[in-house]
């Protein structure tokens, strides 16, 4: 059972930070996008505030079941183990850490202005005459 919660959360977590990067690109995703991304924010400077900048209750989660597995030396971030033990890139923790928080920025950035210029366009033809009539 501890290998497939592994797995879950692995598959879980990969499609988590799939959807923060990419969600604001289709509009119809874009409000879950929001909402992924304001949870993500929250989880890592909120919660980070009580457990550490940068804390994820999945990772956290996942480390459990890892331990529980019998893994040790597990870094304190997911994408450090997803680079540097699943792929194998050996790249630098500041790196991995600053281009999350960078692209987080991003993504949020993108997903506020573009959910806004979906709202004003839906009440601005809401708004508008109907031309049928």
């Amino acid at each position: 059972m501890l290998q497939i919660l592994d797995f879950f959360l692995f598959a879980t977590h990969c499609a988590v930070i799939g959807f923060n990067l990419t969600g604001w690109i289709w509009k119809r995703t874009r409000r879950w996008h929001l909402v992924s991304v304001g949870l993500t924010l929250f989880s890592w400077l909120a919660m980070g505030f009580w457990y550490g900048l940068g804390y994820c209750f999945l990772t956290d989660w996942h480390w459990q079941i890892k331990r529980a597995l019998g893994e040790t030396d597990m870094p304190h971030s997911f994408l450090i183990y997803l680079f540097n033990d699943v792929m194998g890139l050996r790249l630098e923790t500041d790196f991995i850490n600053n281009g999350a928080g960078f692209s987080l920025a991003v993504v949020i950035l993108l997903s506020v202005a573009l959910n806004f210029r979906d709202h004003r366009k839906s009440r601005l033809q809401r708004n508008l005459p109907d031309s049928t009539q």
